[in-house]
């Protein structure tokens, strides 16, 4: 058995019959498989890496982006150990070996958003922490709980900058609430609830893209329920009927085996 035969026994990924889909690049069985984000062809991971290393060398200098072997279109990542529900993503102007793998935590936020939407609704008033003005209160976990659900749903480390910007929103917006109600001197909150929603959506969008409604209405019930990341985690497992100890919960929702949705990202109808 050649050393390619043994890498592939160990992994699982190798047959004795011809593969119709080889790798591009070194025309066997695909081992490992793996994707560049762009134009999603596939190939084997150690053969799309070290395929990347050598167009590094070539170049003078080091590029953030590489081209597809096969319609050389620019891709700037390469995804790998997909299992339905996560993958990891290696960015080409990154060390290989300094790679983010997804917690359990992230799995879990993850596949809440293939869950049936509003299950939490009899649980966490979203219209009554609008009138009885309950944004007013701080919220000291409102930006881990923004770092987490945008790492699960963008698949990226850092998305400090990205935090930054929605909670920077969401504070200019209750601050400009407070300031319109005294010149106003009335109540609004069917409005201000809209117009939140709205200045969200614009400023999650262009991250999120097809993932953005339910990310606000996600958003919307972190901020009425009042309670810290663990405590939400524990309600909406529980409801999910998700929770490890494997009790029967009332109203309980079937879970949805999510698919990648990073392939088809546009075509998502959760909402």
């Amino acid at each position: 058995m050649n050393n390619r035969e043994e890498q592939a026994d160990q992994t699982g990924s190798y047959t004795s019959n011809q593969d119709p889909n080889p790798c591009p690049i070194c025309l066997a069985p695909l081992v490992k498989e793996s994707y560049l984000d762009a134009c999603f062809h596939k190939f084997c991971y150690n053969c799309i890496v070290q395929w990347s290393r050598v167009i590094a060398r070539k170049s003078s200098g080091q590029s953030a982006s590489i081209k597809c072997p096969l319609c050389k279109i620019d891709n700037f990542s390469i995804i790998s150990g997909f299992d339905g529900t996560c993958f990891q993503r290696h960015y080409v102007d990154q060390d290989f070996g300094n790679r983010f793998t997804f917690s359990k935590a992230h799995k879990y936020r993850l596949q809440c958003y293939y869950s049936e939407p509003g299950i939490l609704n009899d649980i966490f008033d979203v219209s009554r922490f609008w009138k009885s003005r309950k944004y007013r209160q701080s919220n000291l976990w409102l930006q881990s709980w923004l770092k987490r659900e945008l790492q699960a749903l963008m698949q990226e480390e850092d998305v400090d900058i990205v935090v930054h910007h929605i909670h920077g929103v969401i504070e200019s917006f209750w601050t400009r609430i407070e300031h319109t109600r005294v010149v106003l001197k009335k109540p609004a909150e069917a409005y201000w609830q809209d117009n939140f929603r709205i200045a969200i959506t614009e400023a999650a969008k262009p991250f999120l893209l097809a993932r953005t409604d339910r990310f606000v209405n996600e958003l919307e019930l972190f901020l009425a329920s009042g309670l810290n990341i663990e405590a939400y985690d524990a309600v909406y497992m529980q409801r999910l009927g998700w929770n490890t100890s494997g009790s029967n919960t009332t109203n309980p929702v079937q879970q949805v085996v999510p698919f990648l949705h990073i392939f088809d990202v546009g075509s998502d109808q959760d909402e």
